[in-house]
């Protein structure tokens, strides 16, 4: 008798990844079969996302394709997991029928196996687990399923947030800070490691920053990176999500003298308006944003920084956006990305006074990216005739000797990244290239003559 098979579709961050790999892996260490496509499968599961208005539709719109599939006999069974569920569970079962069954972030640590079988096996519908407070992020024991390229990674350090950001609704629904000991995520990268393909592992956490201070008392990120540095084989370490309130000087001038730790500093700020980051609850002042910039590049030299702001936050006036403008044109950001401000109920923010019209949200957002669109584009520019080590991700799928890869200056799937044509090379090389040209996000690269 053949192997259950399972298709499963990620929504959301690369935290929502490294869970949905945890997931896979623990699926197929009991037998069942990992299907790519939705297609004649037994059970299809949805990672959802509900962090903001855009993710939340989309999570759903992906819901009833799925479940579409299952009417015309795709799909036998339809499992909706993650942040949506979590979330809006109640919702989702009295408007969504016909799903079997619907698991929050943390219900399936320790029964997720047998709720799947149980659901597969038999013709039960509706699960309805016990929501678990296990002190451990994942089982003592876990297998990965990798959705990433074998040349780089994800590590999820910690779970959950203690920043309480006005409009944010994580802590609603993942809960508090609750961090992995560093002896763990170390094993699971020399796991990962042994295959001698692990390039590049990106650290990541609702606010890395913060990363072991519920359980050393105090932030952990600096004694963490030390111990991953002693992986030699690891060329790349990068940290993602670094809460600028909560980066200090020691942890700069360390990752300054790090030859493992990338140059590259994601520090979203999301605003810089003194007004708009206190009602945020950011914890820290515009006065104090410029001078942690500047001690960054100043110790950084080749520091590539992104950054993420969010426009139309209640109560943002023309002022206070044509002062993030001016921010944006003087710092000019190697990464920038923006959200328009989404109204989350149960947060704080939700109830603010002064709800910025929705054309106006667009108008600024359209704007700011035009803004640094021009800025990218000249800071591509500087590139131009420099040697820069490149990772290899992947062929372009329209020229079979055409290259999409990244320097250390741009993290996976987010950023721009580096075309270059030679048929020598294959996924996971990390050569030497030199810059020949430039388009709005992307540099083209010919292999460096050794």
């Amino acid at each position: 008798m053949a192997k259950p098979s399972v298709y499963l579709l990620n929504l959301g961050c690369a935290r929502n990844l490294v869970d949905s790999e945890i997931i896979l892996g623990s699926l197929k260490e009991k037998g069942f079969r990992i299907a790519n496509q939705p297609k004649s499968v037994d059970l299809a599961i949805i990672n959802t996302c509900a962090f903001i208005k855009e993710a939340k539709e989309e999570s759903i719109e992906e819901i009833l394709d799925l479940i579409e599939l299952k009417k015309s006999g795709e799909i036998r069974k339809l499992l909706v997991v993650g942040c949506l569920s979590q979330r809006y569970r109640e919702e989702l079962e009295k408007g969504l029928p016909e799903v079997d069954g619907f698991l929050g972030v943390g219900a399936w640590k320790k029964e997720l196996n047998a709720l799947i079988e149980q659901l597969v096996n038999t013709d039960s519908h509706g699960l309805k687990p016990k929501m678990h407070t296990d002190k451990n992020l994942y089982p003592p024991r876990f297998p990965r399923f990798r959705l990433t390229p074998p040349h780089y990674s994800y590590i999820k350090l910690s779970e959950g947030c203690d920043n309480l950001c006005s409009y944010c609704a994580i802590s609603q629904i993942r809960g508090k800070l609750h961090s992995r000991p560093v002896e763990e995520i170390v094993k699971e990268v020399k796991d990962l490691s042994r295959s001698g393909l692990l390039k590049e592992i990106n650290l990541v956490a609702q606010d890395t920053t913060s990363y072991g201070k519920d359980i050393y008392g105090k932030p952990f990120l600096r004694e963490l990176l030390k111990e991953l540095e002693k992986i030699n084989s690891l060329p790349w370490i990068r940290v993602l999500y670094m809460h600028p309130a909560h980066i200090d000087r020691e942890l700069i001038e360390f990752i300054a003298r790090s030859e493992r730790v990338c140059h590259y500093i994601d520090i979203p700020l999301q605003h810089i308006s003194d007004k708009i980051l206190k009602k945020m609850n950011r914890k820290i002042t515009q006065k104090e944003i410029y001078r942690l910039i500047e001690l960054i590049r100043k110790k950084i030299k080749d520091v590539s920084l992104r950054t993420t702001f969010i426009v139309g936050f209640p109560g943002e006036n023309e002022r206070d956006f044509q002062e993030l403008i001016a921010f944006i044109k003087e710092f000019r950001f190697e990464h920038l990305g923006a959200f328009i401000y989404s109204r989350e109920e149960k947060t704080p923010a939700y109830n603010f006074p002064i709800q910025v019209p929705e054309e106006i949200k667009f108008e600024r957002y359209n704007y700011l990216l035009e803004v640094q669109r021009e800025i990218s584009l000249e800071i591509l520019k500087n590139y131009i005739g420099k040697e820069m080590e490149v990772i290899i991700d992947e062929k372009v799928s329209d020229d079979r000797d055409r290259f999409l890869g990244r320097t250390e200056y741009d993290a996976p799937e987010v950023d721009g990244g580096v075309i270059i044509q030679d048929k020598r090379l294959k996924p996971g090389d990390l050569i030497q290239a030199k810059v020949i040209d430039t388009w709005e996000y992307d540099l083209l690269a010919e292999r460096a003559e050794i």
